[in-house]
Order: structure tokens, then sequence, then C-alpha cells
């Protein structure tokens, strides 16, 4: 049992459900301001101090956490998906389908990541499905190598064999006795790619490349505060800290999942 690994799927659980539960825990609304409390300092009333509009920060970084979650979450889904599906049929099929479908791959990962982000964002404009797009499209080409690699691993392997044998298609030998074996794998590199996508969704509002207002994420509250660090520290440390917590805990979650899976491990 990994310890650190319970915690932080515990706080993972924790964190989602206060985001999905904001309306009703946070303790102001989001974009209620006060001018009478502009850049307050933390305090009974203000547990993370106020905005330079008045609004309560736990609060905003409470409504924050709906966006940053679920761009990573959906973000990572969506390229696990996109990915599995075509690593699996890459490595297969093999041979000049492999070659092919590998090439498309070299040259989309080949080209940086945040020239084919601020593309994209500047096609179709700076919001959530902009972002979701964005980063989907440049995620997927690492689970394809992974996932390949995988099915040319189990493709050679005796019951694959015994199964061409008898005299399955193509279809139910891949999605139904090479995909599942690939399960473990899919798992652990979806809490990878979650805290990935968090940080990129993060990065790219920080700095001006990602959401735009009325939406709120953790790296857009960094980012208002980012010019007043020297005055008001809170105002960045507080969403640099949840955006930070919440990376490690997926990755303790995915260190845990792996070892968990390893057959070698449990033996």
């Amino acid at each position: 049992m990994n310890k650190l690994a319970i915690i932080s799927g515990i706080f993972l659980i924790q964190i989602s459900l206060s985001a999905i539960l904001a309306p009703w825990i946070a303790p102001y609304p989001s974009d209620l301001q006060n001018p009478d409390e502009l850049l307050q300092s933390p305090s009974i009333k203000h547990i993370m101090g106020t905005d330079r509009l008045g609004r309560d920060l736990f609060s905003r970084i409470l409504y924050g956490a709906r966006m940053s979650i679920s761009v990573g979450i959906f973000t990572a889904v969506s390229s696990l998906i996109i990915g599995t599906i075509y690593g699996a049929v890459s490595g297969y099929f093999g041979g000049r389908i492999d070659n092919f479908m590998m090439r498309v791959v070299d040259v989309i990962y080949s080209l940086p990541d945040l020239l084919l982000i601020i593309l994209i964002t500047v096609i179709l404009g700076r919001g959530w499905i902009s972002i979701f797009l964005a980063l989907s499209l440049v995620s997927w080409v690492t689970v394809a190598r992974l996932i390949r690699g995988e099915v040319l691993r189990l493709k050679e392997m005796h019951f694959i064999e015994s199964v061409k044998a008898l005299g399955a298609n193509h279809e139910r030998i891949l999605f139904i006795h090479i995909l599942p074996n690939t399960l473990g794998i899919l798992i652990v590199t979806l809490t990878f790619r979650c805290a990935a996508a968090i940080l990129a969704e993060s990065t790219l509002s920080f700095i001006g490349l990602g959401l735009a207002p009325p939406f709120a994420s953790w790296g857009t509250l960094a980012n208002d505060g980012w010019g007043a660090i020297k005055f008001y520290p809170h105002l960045t440390i507080f969403p640099g800290s949840a955006i930070l917590i919440t990376m490690l805990a997926f990755n303790f979650l995915g260190d845990g999942l792996r070892d968990a899976l390893d057959p070698h491990k449990r033996i």
C-alpha cells in the first residue's frame, strides 16, 4: 500500500468535489466586488485575502478549480482515446501502415507544442473549447507512441497467436484481446497526462494565451497577481500552490498506480 498515493487520491477527490460544489461551499460569490476591502491580506474573514477588486481569493480559487481540473481531465481523456486508437492500429497492422502513421506522428512531434497551441487559439479564439482542442491535438502523439510499443509487444505473445489460429478477426483481436491488456498503462498514463494538461493550461493562461475573461482558472488568477507580487504575494502564492499541490497529487497517484498494476512487483 502506497500511503502517499492514497492521500493524493483522497485529495484529488476532495478538490474535485469542492470545484463541483463551489457555488454552495464558497464563502462569497467569485465575482462579488467590495471596494472597501481591496488587496486585503489573509485574515479570518478572507482566509486567502482579496484581490485588487476586493473579491475573495479563496472563492475564486474554488471556482478556478472547475476550469483547471476540467480542462486537465477532459484533455487527458481525449488525448488518451485518440492516441490509444491511433497507436494500436499502427502497431497491430505494422508494415507500410505503421511506417506511414508513425511518420505523421514524427512530423507533429517535431513541431513546437507552444507554436501549435498559439496557432489554434488564434484561429478559434481564447476560450475553453480552443484550449481543450489545442492541448488535445498536441498531447495525443506521446500516448500513440507508448501504446504502439505496447501493442507491438503484445501481438507477438502466444495467446494472441492462439486467438489468430482460432480464426478471430482483426477487430476482435485488437479490441478484445490486446487493448484490455494495456489498461494498466493507460490508467497510469491518464494520471500523468492530467497533471501535464493542468500545467499547460495554467502556463498558457499565465502568459496571456489561455483563457480570457469571464473564464477564470488558477493560471489566470496567478497572472492577475503577478504584477503586484512584491507587495501582495498572496495573490500569486495561493493559486500557484494550488497548481503545484494538484500536479504533485496526480504524479504521486500515478506512481502508486504504476507500482500496484506492475505484475512483477506483486510477485
